[in-house]
């Protein structure tokens, strides 16, 4: 094994052909397995996470995959499988869109057969920088909050230079210590949209939780959740950048917010600008980091190639498939070796991990 700063890459590089798990799980549809991986169902619980959500597949079949289809093979090892599509946090519907509609008319195809999911976002008190990503992130989203001074950063890039992209803004929450006189009287009468309601203050004084954690208690509550539906992913926008320590604190709330080992109170991403940062738990997870038929084609990405996998709160051993320093059975943790500034290899349509403990991963993003 050599090392290179913080990187480390093997001197010889393993190929991971397969995985095994098994399960014990109730009768229900069976899912789409993981390319180049066999398994069964035998003693645990596997969900499929399709369009972020869960479903598990039948306790009495087995499957495996042949050029995208399932097929019945061999046996699984531990872990629950996860999908994950940070594309469409940042997707261009309208160009999306076109191209389903192209694409019918010269192939006949009913378009793109993956259903986003919707999500929430939160702006955080951090100069804001990339706009291109952060107004396609609020474009994208379905409400949108700021936590205290995230919104003088959202008047400060927009609404004092006449620019109503930020105007549609549901809510202000925290403290407000630090929210200005004349960002409140800005977005308490202002709106990019007729029949949007005004932007609500909501003060929350408890010194005892962060204004993140306020915005996420918000949006996880009976005003932005109803009651039959699961709790939205969440966006943080400014997760990460300005002082260490509070770098660090918005990578505790990942943990924080997450606790569940299958992500049942939603989904959360920290977007700093140049990178998005996300909480693998424990088991597989595939990550499509482009779409369908466009690797090397670099001018389409969205994600740039840099990506890093880190062991925040304890040592976890790593597997990996699409990078170009893939690894097998690798131990990471702190104070030991660590993968950083790893590279998805331009053909990777979907990056594997798979992971004994929760790891951070992060990936970095292309300006638009």
């Amino acid at each position: 094994m050599l090392g290179f700063g913080s990187k480390f890459i093997p001197t010889k590089l393993p190929s991971i052909s397969r995985i095994f798990i098994s399960f014990h799980v109730s009768p229900c549809r069976t899912v789409t397995a993981l390319p180049d991986l066999t398994f069964t169902t035998r003693g645990t619980q596997l969900f499929q996470l399709n369009n972020y959500k869960g479903r598990a597949i039948h306790s009495n079949e087995t499957m495996g995959t042949t050029n995208g289809t399932t097929q019945s093979t061999g046996a699984l090892d531990e872990g629950q499988i996860f999908e994950w599509y940070p594309l469409d946090l940042v997707r261009d519907y309208e160009q999306q869109k076109q191209h389903d509609h192209n694409d019918q008319l010269q192939n006949g195809s009913n378009g793109t057969t993956h259903k986003p999911e919707p999500f929430a976002l939160v702006v955080l008190n951090q100069p804001l920088t990339h706009l291109g990503l952060v107004k396609r992130l609020w474009k994208n989203a379905s409400i949108r909050v700021a936590a205290d001074g995230g919104a003088n950063c959202l008047y400060d890039v927009a609404g004092k230079n006449g620019d109503h992209d930020f105007d549609d803004l549901t809510a202000i929450i925290g403290d407000l210590d630090s929210l200005t006189t004349e960002t409140r009287t800005y977005f308490t009468t202002h709106s990019s949209s007729p029949t949007a309601s005004q932007t609500a203050i909501i003060h929350e004084p408890s010194q005892y939780s962060t204004d993140f954690a306020k915005s996420v208690d918000y949006l996880r509550g009976p005003s932005c959740s109803k009651p039959d539906a699961p709790p939205p992913d969440i966006v943080a926008i400014g997760g990460l950048g300005g002082r260490v320590d509070q770098g660090l604190s918005q990578l505790h709330h990942l943990y924080l917010f997450q606790s569940s080992p299958t992500y049942a109170d939603g989904r959360m991403y920290l977007f700093s600008g140049e990178s998005l940062t996300f909480l693998l738990k424990s088991g597989t997870h595939r990550i499509r980091v482009r779409e369908p038929g466009q690797a090397n084609q670099p001018e389409k990405d969205v994600f740039a190639k840099w990506v890093g996998i880190l062991p925040v709160k304890e040592p976890s051993r790593i597997w990996t498939k699409g990078l170009e320093w893939d690894v097998e059975d690798w131990p990471t943790e702190f104070g030991g070796q660590v993968s950083t500034s790893n590279h998805v290899l331009p053909e990777t349509e979907v990056v594997e991990v798979r992971a004994t403990k929760d790891v951070l991963f992060t990936i970095a993003l292309r300006d638009l």
